[in-house]
């Protein structure tokens, strides 16, 4: 694939090589290493170890670049513990092929500062230049549940998404749909999603076996749907945060008798949505003040877009990615095709009103 973007992605994509990797070996443990953060949301030493992966890499390959993390290095540099249990995932990858371009924190406190390096990262507005954004592992409520996860490797250009590299090591390069949380590849192998802005969609498995990688480029399944062709990602009765009534009587009136995809980590709800195993999916917050994060969402939305899709929150709004950590400017997700985003939203609107929510919009 001819790309702007060409060294980026190569260094990305090994660095979430690398990184898949880090996730398997924690994948099969009893013993996580799981903490609770502040926010109640679980972290665990997968996570930690990830995040000072892709953070080292990248600045290793691009140094004048600003990053964007989840987490931060403050229970680690608490917990001796953990701290040396992350620090060994890493020595694991000295001698592994899967590291090659990859660049290792030389100690645990390097390890440190490279993941505080993104985890109290700002995006900065439109002059912002280049930013990367990761979440080294989304959905690690399911990930504890040895269930479906993603690594998400994003960068930005002037608050803006321009690539997108996302690892999906329990999903099948050539999954069907519908797809959800116990999906898994019956090779073992995994995938890799990934987009450039202007370039298109497209999936590829995470390892290369043997000879030539075969890619394949996603079809712009959500440039011509019709109303009549809408098939639902979303997230029912595992999130506290979200209106699941509401939800369910959108996608009903819409004409969605079934679930559909459903998928606790919103990466991978973009993810069926660039492949086109779904082309719509609908989140209002309970509460007006409640706002996604930025490494849910920054370049897995571009996966979507790339193949004729539609994102706006629940207002109509493009989705502000200069706000900061947290998409204050939001409120919710709207995503689909574009010639019917207007319909599904004008849905939203109608069935907010007739439940009784209409003070959940602005």
């Amino acid at each position: 694939m001819d790309s702007p973007y060409a060294q980026e992605l190569q260094v990305a994509i090994r660095a979430v090589q690398a990184a898949a990797k880090i996730s398997q070996s924690v994948l099969s443990a009893d013993d996580k290493g799981t903490v609770e953060k502040d926010d109640l949301s679980p972290v665990t030493i997968a996570d930690f170890a990830i995040q000072a992966l892709l953070t080292a890499t990248i600045c290793n390959g691009f140094p004048d670049d600003d990053f964007i993390g989840e987490e931060s290095a403050a229970d680690l540099r608490d917990n001796p513990l953990l701290l040396n249990r992350v620090w060994g995932l890493l020595l694991r990858l000295q001698d592994d092929e899967a590291r090659s371009l990859c660049k290792l924190p030389q100690s645990p406190e390097q390890m440190c500062e490279m993941i505080d390096r993104c985890g109290f990262g700002e995006p900065g507005g439109s002059e912002s230049g280049r930013v990367w954004v990761f979440d080294p592992i989304d959905g690690t409520k399911t990930f504890v549940q040895r269930e479906a996860y993603a690594i998400n490797v994003a960068l930005l250009e002037g608050g803006k998404q321009v690539l997108s590299v996302v690892g999906c090591p329990t999903l099948p390069a050539n999954a069907a749909g519908p797809i959800d949380n116990s999906t898994t590849d019956p090779a073992g192998q995994g995938s890799i999603v990934f987009a450039v802005r202007g370039q298109g969609t497209y999936v590829r498995p995470l390892f290369e076996t043997s000879g030539e990688v075969v890619l394949r480029k996603i079809e712009p399944h959500a440039a011509s749907a019709t109303i009549s062709d809408l098939r639902a990602v979303s997230c029912y009765h595992m999130l506290d945060s979200g209106v699941d009534d509401a939800h369910e009587a959108i996608m009903a009136k819409l004409g969605m008798t079934t679930k559909g995809c459903d998928f606790l980590a919103w990466v991978l709800r973009w993810v069926a949505l660039g492949l086109g195993l779904a082309n719509v999916t609908v989140w209002v917050y309970k509460k007006r003040e409640r706002t996604g994060k930025i490494w849910d969402h920054a370049g897995a939305m571009l996966l979507f877009e790339e193949v004729g899709g539609k994102i706006t929150d629940i207002d109509g709004k493009e989705i502000d990615l200069t706000a900061g950590r947290k998409l204050s400017g939001n409120h919710g997700f709207v995503a689909a095709p574009k010639s019917v985003h207007d319909i599904v939203l004008k849905t939203v609107h109608e069935v907010l009103r007739e439940q009784g929510k209409a003070h959940l919009l602005a």
